[in-house]
């Protein structure tokens, strides 16, 4: 078997396997920020990725299965009772993934979320299983997230999971410390929470974890469970279909006093009476679709967007350009970093 693992932010894990006689393979638990690398581990093994499974729906990071799938023609595989509207293929309890001459056997593994689900491979350099978040390296995945539950985390792990053979390699979704691996035979003798084998102490002791809840959680659960956008998926498309102007540019062209652009800050009002551009004109992002055709009734005028951070703006020039403003572009900055590069500024 061919396998890979990629790390990712502050430890996500994902992996790429592949049948190497076949040259077919799969993604598990892919995060958004890494699809190139995936895309360039399976290239250097000649592999074409078929499946791209998500063990659960994540509630701390954005998934890519939905990315590499659209891209590469493969599937997205997740359980059952995955609530994403996109999944090509759901599981059940038992089901088994050809991927080759690999197979990926699914077993239901709720707790940490309804969907959670593992995926056990038998090799001939031995067995291992992908645990998503239900097992980690010295832990186990929380309940005290949406469809989270203690009761079912206890069956699956010590009803489940832990009957596995003891030599069974562990692939987590999460390892926080570096740590290269670990067995299920490991996990039994030395992690803290399997420690707990009485159901009632076990529960106790999960409903009494006290972590903080995830930064993304809000919007990772919107975008996983629905396939919409995330807010830096929504930046980084506008970013990828504007030009930029650069301060240096902007400010030789407002000193020579050329007439042949607009300059446009899309800030609220008391942000623009505060201090803007000189000469800028006070357009609101909020109101830019509706007063467009009164502001700009020349499509051909060349116009530079504005806003405070430089994030606004670069939404509002392409939502412009989308309009058939085909010369709008947005400042390289915002006036936060023109301010702070003692650039004129009015008021």
């Amino acid at each position: 078997m061919i396998l890979e693992t990629i790390t990712v932010g502050g430890g996500c894990r994902s992996y790429v396997v592949g049948c190497p006689g076949t040259s077919v393979g799969a993604v598990i638990d892919p995060e958004i920020s890494a699809v190139e690398r995936y895309k360039g581990i399976a290239s250097r093994h000649g592999l074409t990725l078929r499946y791209c499974i998500d063990t659960h729906t994540h509630a701390d990071h954005f998934s890519a299965a939905r990315t590499i799938a659209r891209a590469l023609g493969a599937q997205v595989v997740m359980s059952h009772l995955s609530p994403a509207p996109f999944v090509d293929l759901r599981l059940d309890d038992g089901d088994m993934l050809l991927v080759g001459d690999l197979r990926l056997q699914a077993m239901a593994t709720p707790g940490h979320t309804a969907d959670s689900t593992c995926l056990i491979a038998h090799t001939s350099g031995g067995d291992h299983v992908f645990t998503g978040d239900t097992l980690l390296i010295g832990g186990t995945g929380r309940t005290d997230l949406p469809t989270g539950d203690p009761d079912k985390l206890y069956d699956s792990l010590f009803g489940r999971l832990l009957k596995l053979d003891p030599a069974t390699q562990v692939h987590p979704a999460h390892e926080y410390k570096g740590r290269e691996g670990t067995t299920i035979g490991e996990e039994i003798k030395t992690n803290p929470r399997l420690q707990k084998t009485d159901r009632a102490e076990f529960v106790a002791m999960m409903r009494a974890l006290d972590i903080k809840a995830p930064t993304h959680l809000t919007e990772a659960l919107r975008v996983n469970m629905s396939g919409a956008k995330s807010v830096a998926q929504l930046l980084g498309e506008a970013a990828s279909s504007v030009p930029f102007m650069s301060m240096t540019e902007l400010s030789a062209r407002l000193a020579a006093r050329q007439n042949d652009l607009i300059v446009l800050d899309v800030r609220e009002r008391e942000q623009f009476d505060a201090g803007h551009l000189p000469g800028a004109m006070f357009l609101p992002r909020g109101q830019l679709e509706l007063r467009v055709n009164d502001a700009f009734p020349d499509p051909t005028v060349r116009i530079v967007a504005v806003c405070e951070f430089g994030k606004i703006s670069t939404l509002a020039a392409a939502t412009l350009r989308s309009l058939g403003y085909m010369h709008a572009t947005a400042l390289d900055g915002g006036m936060k970093a023109w301010r702070e590069a003692g650039l004129a500024v009015e008021k």
